[in-house]
């Protein structure tokens, strides 16, 4: 759908300006029961353009529209306000969205409305959403800072096991022991040199991007791009990748790289959950995201960018912990992959959720066109 536009309104332009500014859906609603204003937020959250939504009957608009109908009218009959919770809207509208919307009425508007309502609707998951992000966010927050906590008592005593390892090693190569207890014990220190060297690797993984965003005006699609490229070549099951892509998104300001490997990191996972799966699928779907709010923050226009696939899901015992680390559903899976694909997207005032159940699985990235990035963390 295009960009919503406003339509034909009595109200003064400083009241239109305001209500189109709304995060709100906002309708008026004269004493017939026909929309006579709607504000963009409006026409996002219903799914239906400005013209569409002129002159159409308010109570068409809800699933149950006799108990919407019976609403409107007591509001105007009884000039108080009416509130109904958990109201579903007409599936034709907008499927299987819930909403919270109360009826107000209001006198002495311009003609020709004379008596009207004002309906304002506040879709249910709207809440849920900012609550689970808040709890993710926090989460997320959480355990970066004991990783990291973690990660400075481990790395310490790693290096001394290393330099004493290569102290070892060359005493050893100064002894006079036999050539095969020395080629041993040799072998032996560069064991722990390695092992000590890996271990050293997952603390620098489990910390997580350490630098801030170098930021470059870039085309989305470039990145989706990238990593299309980057999974066809990989070795892996044949699947069917797809493209669904919305040219009309203007261009953002962000790391491309950072960009490229948060997203590569999800495709990845997605490309193994789909090992096992018959006319498996991968699609890379781009979209512009109204209305939305990041860890406190309305954004009026944002870049989505989803992968969706039809493997198994996610596991429910795990679904909720997967962006912390060494969380994975996979024996080989390290569990860093999602993790450092959140605070990348983080990193630019973004966030990633998902939806998962069998056979249908989305992660969906969301990122302000101009990037917020967060504060570099130390180690």
């Amino acid at each position: 759908m295009s960009q919503p536009a406003p339509i034909h309104s009595a109200a003064l332009p400083l009241e239109q300006r305001v209500l189109e500014s709304l995060n709100t859906a906002v309708l008026v609603v004269d004493s017939c029961l026909r929309v006579c204003y709607a504000n963009p937020s409006a026409q996002t959250l219903l799914q239906l353009s400005g013209p569409r939504l002129l002159q159409a009957v308010a109570s068409d608009l809800f699933a149950d529209d006799q108990m919407a109908r019976a609403t409107l009218r007591d509001a105007l009959e009884q000039g108080q306000p009416v509130t109904r919770r958990h109201e579903f809207l007409h599936r034709g509208a907008a499927a299987q969205t819930q909403v919270d919307y109360t009826v107000s009425p209001f006198d002495g508007a311009p003609e020709p409305l004379g008596r009207a309502l004002l309906v304002e609707l506040q879709p249910v998951d709207r809440f849920l959403r900012i609550e689970r992000e808040e709890a993710l966010l926090t989460a997320h927050d959480t355990s970066r800072l004991l990783v990291r906590g973690l990660a400075h008592e481990v790395k310490n005593p790693l290096g001394g096991i290393r330099g004493a390892a290569q102290l070892l090693a060359a005493e050893l190569a100064a002894s006079d022991l036999p050539a095969a207890v020395r080629d041993e014990a040799d072998e032996l220190c560069t064991i722990i040199r390695d092992e000590t060297d890996r271990l050293r690797n997952l603390v620098d993984k489990l910390l997580g991007p350490t630098n801030k965003p170098s930021l470059a005006e870039l085309n989305i699609h470039e990145v989706t791009e990238r990593v299309a490229a980057l999974v066809e070549a990989e070795a892996g099951p044949p699947i069917a990748l797809l493209r669904d892509y919305d040219p009309s998104i203007p261009p953002l300001v962000g790391d491309k790289e950072q960009l490229i490997q948060a997203l590569l990191n999800i495709a990845r996972n997605a490309h193994r959950e789909l090992a096992e799966v018959p006319a498996a699928t991968l699609t890379l779907r781009t979209r512009i995201q109204r209305n939305y709010t990041i860890n406190g923050t309305p954004h009026r226009y944002l870049c989505r960018v989803d992968v969706l696939d039809n493997g198994a899901g996610i596991a429910a015992d795990i679904a909720e912990k997967i962006f912390f680390p060494m969380v994975s559903g996979h024996a080989e899976g390290s569990g860093l992959g999602l993790t450092i694909a959140q605070s990348l997207v983080q990193n630019h005032g973004g966030i990633i959720e998902c939806r998962s159940q069998p056979g249908d699985t989305e992660f969906s990235i969301y990122l302000p066109l101009v990037a917020t990035p967060a504060a570099a963390p130390t180690r």
